[in-house]
């Protein structure tokens, strides 16, 4: 799947180096620097990539590769991927970072009026939004926490708390509005919602298409776009059964079609031919998925089906009992066949998204709508304007009629703290500036609260196999100090992962996140795995093999807590889990256990021995240099990236010099590694940008990221 992807952005064949060492630009006045965009041949990168794959992830490869063929029996299938993780952790190809949340706020959004579900993007969709006047104070918003909680215990329905909320607000001395202010960082690069895995589009075209089945405000998994379903007793067949009267139209409100069950094959195949980072997730799920990426199945023979214009089937190639979670995620949207065509889109072997006359998805005009929301306006780095759909089907349903998004680039570090003050946006996540801000007057005490840190893990790359040393929009842009002798040091050093090691435990967190959120709770968004501690647990006792032991885990023991014992049955000195954390509840966030300057040093030495070996000498007089890209425009972000330069150089003894690259604007950070679509474009040798939130209820949701083919692996320099 993934080296598909490469072969269709490259139009010609290339030629690569494939040794450690990079192409030099000659220059006889100066040292000699790598080629900024080295030439790439596509066959001998893939084989290089494969081989560093196999080198660094061969325990996780091995592990994992046990786990995810375990169907029958969901609590061992936990339990192995537990021990799998735990060799991705021991590998240390990234440091797992921060949680989203965890942050001081402030807000007029009232709490948990959207679904807080940990995984897919309901958490996204603001049509249930409830919006008072003004800030809410933070009493009131404990009172109506409070209130959810006991609601969620006793399985009410999302509209009986929004239904308490508005009554609880206008009995407060709040008004509700119809409108919705929200700050924006990053502009959508696509309005397609099958070809892209990028929050940064993602968050935005979520608002415009409904879902077979949706999470209301209490996460109850509601009926949406299927007003009911039906699932086979050998779990292999989804029958959903579509409302009547769906329409599509398009940005003006015009309609487009009707919407029918057709428009979900369509918009699966859609998915699988654009290659966007989301196939990789179906692939085993969907009934010849893969095949179909492979070129060995049609779509006639993929587990998609419209048996009439208000059914719509999927075939599964084995129980999965998390099928359901999948679907509010992107990969399940529908889309109009009629208008994808009228765009000039095709499928199967004709579909090319570069060809003359393909339009589909490249402005909000071009696509089609079936949510609660139009884009009615956009101007790029400015604004974006949601109204109201009037042919949704639940138009009397919403709780705000208009959503704008106002961008900041993050320049000013107490922009959207003013925003909220002026009243410009509706809330916003204090940062270490603008809290010291709220807390001059009575703001921070009356209206803050702790934002609840969900299950999007933020982590720290490393890059294994360092390519390009520009930017791949602009070879002028983020260009590395490096010299070519360190350049090729560098790469030598990250594919051991004792290096990594190194990096991962000399990195004080509490201080480096203190940067963004405040020492105050520098560690309260902390986490020290890929997949949360807690995200699931056993339902029947489980015995499993760990290092040539068998090893009894009962019901009610968490994922985290397998995690720690393969762990510490390896001798390797980082915590996932810590019984004491949460309360004395455990958990595998809110503190920092790897960071350790001595077992950093240790780790160091080991890979000092290793790279000696091969010739490289390595010490404070002659370090090891690596490069870190930064938004220089913000002052949170450059305090953030001294933070982890002066850490890493205390913690290894000037061993290792960070080589902070600072970005002229967040654009050309995001370049320098979220927007890359192969792992060679990857313009860094730690990158601090990216994560990962779940797709559905099941830890394979994380890890098949990292798996053969996996996503995230373009952002560790291969495939």
């Amino acid at each position: 799947m993934k080296q598909r992807k490469i072969f269709a952005i490259l139009a010609m064949v290339l030629v690569l180096v494939l040794s450690i060492g990079v192409f030099a630009a000659c220059n006889p006045e100066s040292p000699e620097m790598p080629v900024r965009h080295p030439e790439i041949d596509q066959e001998a990168y893939l084989a290089k990539s494969q081989s560093i794959y196999d080198a660094q992830f061969g325990e996780f490869k091995a592990a994992y590769a046990k786990a995810v063929v375990e169907t029958t029996n969901t609590s061992k299938r936990y339990a192995l991927m537990a021990i799998a993780e735990a060799k991705l952790m021991e590998s240390g190809v990234f440091l797992p970072s921060t949680a989203q949340g965890g942050n001081y706020a402030i807000s007029k959004a009232a709490p948990n009026t959207i679904a807080s579900v940990l995984w897919g993007n309901d958490r996204e969709r603001f049509h249930n939004v409830i919006v008072a006047d003004k800030l809410i104070t933070a009493t009131d918003r404990a009172a109506m926490k409070a209130e959810w909680a006991t609601m969620k215990s006793e399985n009410k329905l999302g509209s009986e708390y929004e239904s308490y909320v508005r009554t609880y607000l206008t009995s407060h001395g709040y008004s509700i509005k119809r409108t919705y202010d929200i700050g924006y960082v990053s502009d959508p690069q696509t309005w397609d919602a099958l070809a892209t895995s990028n929050s940064e589009d993602s968050e935005a075209i979520i608002n415009t298409y409904d879902s077979l089945l949706e999470y209301d405000s209490l996460n109850n998994l509601r009926p949406a776009l299927a007003q009911s379903y039906d699932v086979s007793e050998d779990g292999l067949t989804y029958t959903f059964h579509l409302r009547e009267g769906l329409t599509w139209v398009d940005s003006q409100g015009r309609k487009v079609a009707d919407l029918k069950a057709e428009d979900f094959v369509a918009g699966f195949q859609h998915m699988l031919d654009a290659e966007g980072g989301l196939e990789f997730l179906v692939q085993g799920v969907v009934k010849n998925a893969t095949e179909y990426c492979n070129g060995t199945a049609t779509i006639e023979e993929v587990g998609v089906k419209a048996t009439d214009d208000h059914t719509v089937v999927y075939t599964l190639t084995e129980p999965k009992p998390y099928f359901l979670t999948m679907l509010g995620y992107n990969i399940f949207a529908p889309m109009s066949r009629s208008f994808y065509e009228s765009k000039g889109g095709k499928f199967g072997a004709d579909f090319n998204a570069a060809a003359e006359g393909y339009t589909y998805g490249k402005t909000q005009n071009d696509i089609a709508y079936c949510g609660p929301y139009r884009v009615t306006s956009y101007a790029a780095e400015n604004e974006v304007v949601f109204s109201k759909n009037e042919s949704y089907w639940n138009k009397d349903g919403i709780n705000v009629d208009k959503i704008t998004w106002h961008y900041n680039d993050g320049s000013v570090a107490t922009k959207a703290y003013d925003d909220v003050m002026s009243g410009v946006i509706d809330g916003a996540g204090l940062t270490s500036a603008s809290l010291q801000k709220a807390k001059e007057g009575t703001v921070f005490d009356t209206y803050h609260y702790v934002a609840t840190p969900n299950a999007t893990s933020f982590v720290n790359f490393v890059n294994l196999n360092r390519t390009y040393y520009a930017n791949m929009n602009d070879e002028t842009a983020l260009v590395s100090p490096k010299t070519l002798e360190q350049a090729n040091r560098a790469v030598a050093a990250t594919q051991n992962v004792h290096f990594r090691r190194a990096l991962a435990m000399g990195l004080d967190r509490v201080t480096y996140n203190a940067q963004t959120v405040g020492a105050e709770l520098a560690s309260v968004s902390l986490i020290n795995s890929y997949t949360p501690g807690n995200f699931v647990a056993l339902t029947e006792d489980v015995t499993v093999d760990i290092n040539g032991k068998a090893t009894k885990f009962t019901a009610g023991t968490f994922y985290g807590q397998i995690m720690q014992a393969q762990i510490d049955a390896d001798g390797v000195k980082i915590k996932v889990w810590d019984p004491a954390a949460d309360d004395g509840a455990g958990g595998s966030t809110g503190y920092d256990g790897w960071y350790n300057a001595d077992n950093a040093k240790a780790e160091l030495e080991l890979a000092i021995a290793d790279l000696a070996k091969q010739g490289i000498e390595v010490s404070a007089k002659n370090p090891i240099y690596i490069d870190l890209p930064y938004n220089s425009a913000s002052t949170v972000y450059t305090n953030k990236a001294n933070a982890y330069k002066q850490s890493i150089e205390r913690s290894l003894e000037g061993k290792v010099i960070v080589n902070l690259v600072g970005a002229s604007n967040q654009n050309e950070w995001l370049y320098s590694g979220y927007r890359t679509n192969a792992g060679y474009q990857a313009n860094y040798d730690i990158y601090d940008l990216a994560g990962w939130g779940p797709d559905y209820g099941d830890p394979s949701s994380y890890l098949d990221t990292v798996a053969e083919g996996g996503f995230m692996l373009k952002c560790l320099g291969i495939f």
